[in-house]
């Protein structure tokens, strides 16, 4: 049961983390449409969550790195909850 659980989780953070990489090339594409679908619902998805640390890490000479550090807080959460789940198995 306990096994369901950890693996679902861990696929819902490899689906994000793999947004998130697509919205970063995405992003070094200048034509993109991203008011049309899928880009729009790719973008208002991750954004939600790199905004947050876009705020802490603000572009620097036109590069963001924030999304560096998303993708590291992502992994190590994911990794926090799985030990955890594992834990109580």
């Amino acid at each position: 049961m306990i096994n369901g659980i950890i693996y679902g989780i861990n696929n819902v953070f490899n689906l994000y983390f793999f947004l998130i990489i697509l919205r970063i090339f995405l992003s070094w594409i200048p034509n993109i449409r991203w008011e049309n679908n899928p880009w729009s619902t790719i973008r208002i998805v991750t954004d939600a969550y790199l905004d947050l640390f876009r705020k802490i890490i603000p572009p620097y000479r036109g590069l963001d790195f924030s999304p560096i550090i998303a993708i590291l807080a992502l992994q190590i959460l994911n990794y926090l909850i799985v030990f955890v789940l594992l834990l109580f198995k």
